[in-house]
């Protein structure tokens, strides 16, 4: 099997247990996943928002926040994790697409 093929499939399986993200920090009463605060998250774990975090907190904003479509946070975990599963595809769709146009820029091939 090629490696290229090995990466597809590991890549597929992380993609389907991706709505671990929503089941296992309601087991473990963990709050949000780790690292993805917001700054008003920050806020209560420190007491303030670090001056960077507050400036560039605003520069981008999430296709779909909270891995889910609007309208949908209060929809079953099945719903929820057809969201996060079809955010997964999107996210590598985006990282596939960039890389590949990287790929051709730089290497000044046609």
């Amino acid at each position: 099997m090629k490696i290229t093929t090995k990466f597809w499939i590991g890549l597929g399986v992380l993609v389907v247990l991706s709505p671990l993200g929503l089941l296992l920090p309601g087991h473990f009463k963990a709050g949000s996943a780790w690292g993805e605060w917001g700054a008003n998250e920050v806020k209560g774990f420190i007491g303030y928002i670090p001056h960077g975090l507050e400036k560039l907190s605003s520069l981008w904003s999430a296709p779909l926040p909270g891995y889910a479509f609007k309208g949908w946070g209060k929809k079953p975990v099945a719903s929820l994790s057809f969201a996060y599963i079809l955010s997964a595809v999107v996210g590598i769709l985006i990282c596939v697409v960039v890389v590949l146009i990287l790929g051709k820029f730089l290497s000044g091939k046609k």
